[in-house]
C-alpha cells in the first residue's frame, strides 16, 4: 500500500499548473506546485517525490537544468510537458533522463493515464523481491539501493537505464528485442518506435564505456536485439 503519492508540478503558467494539479488530485495523488526552476530546486532538495511533471521553459533555472539535476541525484521519474515540439529537444530530454514527453496542448485524460502508467512501472520495480546484487564482469547492480558501479566506481544512471541493465543482468543469456525492452521497461505496448529504445541504449552504452573503455558490456544482435556481451 502507498499512503501518499507526492507529485511535483514545475510549470510557470499558473493556469496550466492549476490544471495539472487538478488532474493529479482527481486521481487521488498529492500535488505540489512550483512556478520557477529556482523554486523547484528548493522543493527537490527538501522533500522526496514519487514523480515530477516538468515544463522546459521556466524562469530562473531552465527545465533542462532541473532535469539534469534530477537525473544526476535520484531515480525519480520525470514526465516532460512542453510546448517545444522539435524532435531534437525531445531526444535530448530522453537522453538526459526524462521518462516520457507530452506535447502542449495536451489531453487531460492522456496526462492522467501517463501519470498512472509511470507510477505503476516504478512501483512494480520497487516491489519486486529480488536478490541484492547482480554482477557481470566488473559491473555490479545493487538491486536494493538501485545503484550501479563499474570496478567500484558509481555510475550515474537514469531510472530507465537502470531498468534496462537490470533486465539484461537478470537474464544474461537472453536476447532482448526492442519490443521486449520497451514493454518490460516502459510497461506499454510497442508500436515500432525504435527511437526511444535507441536513445536510452546509446546513452547507457556511453556511460559504461566512459566507466571502463577497455570493456564491452552490451552487444547488438543484428536483426534481433540486445544481450550481455560475454
Amino acid at each position: 500500500m502507498y499512503d501518499s503519492t507526492n507529485i511535483l508540478v514545475i510549470e510557470d503558467d499558473e493556469d496550466i499548473n492549476r490544471l495539472l494539479c487538478g488532474i493529479i488530485r482527481k486521481s487521488g495523488y498529492t500535488a505540489k506546485s512550483a512556478f520557477s526552476g529556482t523554486e523547484a530546486v528548493i522543493y527537490l532538495d527538501s522533500q522526496n517525490w514519487d514523480l515530477i511533471l516538468l515544463d522546459l521553459m521556466l524562469p530562473g533555472k531552465s527545465g533542462e537544468e532541473i532535469l539534469d539535476k534530477v537525473a544526476q541525484e535520484s531515480n525519480v521519474p520525470v514526465i516532460i510537458i512542453s510546448a517545444k515540439l522539435e524532435k531534437q529537444v525531445k531526444i535530448d530530454a530522453l537522453r538526459t533522463g526524462a521518462d516520457d514527453y507530452i506535447a502542449k496542448p495536451f489531453d487531460n485524460e492522456e496526462v492522467s493515464a501517463r501519470i498512472d502508467s509511470c507510477l505503476r512501472r516504478y512501483r512494480r520495480m520497487a516491489d519486486k523481491p529480488i536478490v541484492q546484487e547482480l554482477r557481470h564482469k566488473d559491473l555490479v547492480l545493487d538491486t536494493e539501493a538501485k545503484t550501479a558501479s563499474v570496478s567500484g566506481h558509481a555510475l550515474k544512471l537514469t531510472a530507465r537505464e537502470y531498468q534496462i541493465l537490470y533486465l539484461l543482468l537478470s537474464s544474461p543469456n537472453k536476447v532482448f528485442t526492442k519490443a521486449n525492452l520497451f514493454e518490460r521497461v516502459w510497461n506499454e505496448e510497442y508500436y515500432g518506435d525504435d527511437n526511444t529504445i535507441n536513445v536510452h541504449m546509446s546513452n547507457l552504452r556511453s556511460k559504461l564505456s566512459q566507466a571502463n573503455p577497455a570493456e564491452d558490456y552490451i552487444e547488438t544482435i543484428w536483426g534481433m536485439g540486445y544481450r550481455l556481451k560475454t
